[in-house]
């Protein structure tokens, strides 16, 4: 509960889910110093807010918020004038009041009819103060960190607290087996990590017990959470969730090993369509905006066992035929694949083959000579060529434009000594192979030509390179 409200999103949701059939929704309120004004019932849907009724209080600060269908299920917001709101559950039981008063409405709020809404009342205040004491052991934690006694007793203290936070929850969930704050409640229950025993004889016992209880956290990251219960949509819970899981405990893993954990995820879904659809659209958004290197190939599959497999039937036609021709660009190129090879003309008027390249890494560099961001990069590229290129590092640069006298004239007058690549026609099909839709663009190839690194900036080549020879020895 929040004396404020930020980003409420006056609009339909770009996913939704049909009302529920029944016998309507009818929620009176009561808000005695608040006359003629205007509130909204508002809905969460993953990270965002929206709009779901509108009313206007009369004289004596009354008004309902009715419809002859039932709402969808999972929590809502009561919005009232000065963007502060607070939140109420709408389950199966759909017919009830709320008042309070205006200017202290956190004080004063009172369901009728709705144990379930007087149980979560009571629930918030209690967790918000639980929170509130945590977070100040925190601190004293932090403000004691040069005396190893105090920062002892005091990290007994926060995990003897956190202990209690989770009886708490689970008392809660006990008490209300059945209808939707234990649904929440759950959801928010940390997974009990067992402890490990092992060996006296293992080396490293410590990381050895890290590893099984980063797994063991992996594995059942979801299990207090049902992925077929779509009341989890229209709470924030899901999504956090979700955020969680690829930002913080996948971040590390390649991207073979995140595809497993997709596909076990979906699995947990499929048996609810709305909740698949959610996480498929999560899913492809996520590793579409992702800036890690590598996680092109997450979104490949994603694409190829969702999308373009036909189980995505909430998109149109156009949305798939734009996304199989923006895949298709990506197939050829990701990391650990071989590089297509090149062959063209060059500026010594020979053909040249990126596969005859026998140095340890090959920088395959797509520039422009009147691109502006290239005409910053090619000289800082050509810094560390000049310095590298008798340590196993040759560039194939490929011009992109069609223009052979800007390109002959840069090339002289900054004394480019690499391989310059020159296929004006496309005859190579760099563009296809190479997904070049702007310029510049670097990718790093082995000496077995398989790609290591892609769309790097130029001053990120001379530490990738470094950092590839410390823990993968040799390219290739």
């Amino acid at each position: 509960m929040k004396k404020w409200f930020s980003g409420l999103l006056l609009s339909a949701a770009c996913l939704t889910c049909p009302a529920q059939t029944g016998t309507g929704f009818d929620i009176a309120v009561n808000i005695s110093d608040l006359k003629d004004s205007t509130l909204y019932l508002a809905y969460h849907f993953g990270e965002r807010q929206y709009l779901r009724d509108t009313l206007i209080l009369d004289n004596r600060g009354r008004g309902e918020f009715k419809g002859d269908k039932a709402l969808d299920q999972g929590i809502y917001m009561i919005v009232l004038p000065g963007r502060k709101y607070f939140e109420i559950l709408v389950g199966n039981d759909q017919q009830f009041s709320v008042t309070c008063k205006f200017n202290d409405y956190i004080n004063t709020l009172k369901f009728s009819g709705s144990d379930v809404n007087t149980n979560f009342l009571i629930y918030q205040k209690r967790w918000v103060e639980m929170q509130r004491q945590s977070s100040m052991i925190s601190r004293r934690i932090q403000n004691n960190s040069q005396n190893g006694d105090s920062v002892r007793i005091l990290e007994g203290m926060q995990k003897d607290f956190e202990q209690k936070m989770k009886d708490y929850l689970k008392r809660v969930y006990n008490e209300n087996q059945g209808n939707l704050l234990a649904a929440l409640v759950k959801s928010m229950m940390p997974i009990e990590i067992p402890e490990f025993s092992i060996p006296s004889s293992v080396q490293n016992r410590d990381s050895v017990r890290a590893v099984l209880a980063y797994n063991y956290n992996k594995d059942h990251f979801f299990d207090n959470i049902d992925l077929t219960d779509e009341r989890m949509l229209r709470t924030p819970i899901l999504q956090a969730r979700l955020d969680a899981y690829f930002n913080y405990v996948l971040v590390r893993q390649p991207p073979d090993s995140i595809n497993k954990e997709i596909e076990k995820l979906i699995k947990k879904c499929e048996g609810n369509h709305k909740v698949f659809q959610f996480i498929a659209v999560y899913l492809f958004n996520h590793f579409r905006e992702s800036e890690i290197m590598g996680q092109d190939a997450i979104l490949v599959k994603i694409a190829d066992d969702i999308y373009l497999s036909g189980k995505a039937d909430w998109v149109s036609t156009k949305f798939l035929d734009d996304l199989r021709r923006q895949i298709e660009l990506l197939r050829h190129n990701l990391i650990g694949m071989k590089a297509e090879n090149l062959v063209m003309n060059s500026y010594k008027g020979i053909y040249v083959s990126l596969y005859d390249i026998e140095k340890e890494f090959t920088i395959l560099y797509f520039w422009e000579p009147d691109c502006g961001h290239c005409q910053e990069e090619t000289p800082k590229l050509k810094t560390y060529y000049d310095e590298a290129k008798d340590d196993g590092v040759e560039v194939f640069a490929v011009c992109t434009t069609a223009d052979s006298s800007d390109w002959k004239k840069y090339i002289e007058d900054h004394k480019l000594t690499w391989i310059n690549g020159w296929d004006p026609e496309r005859i190579s099909h760099f563009d296809y192979y190479y997904d070049v839709e702007a310029t510049p663009m670097v990718y790093i190839l082995d000496r077995n030509k398989k790609i290591i690194a892609k769309k790097l900036s130029v001053e990120d080549v001379p530490g990738f390179i470094s950092n590839y020879r410390k823990y993968f020895g040799s390219g290739g």
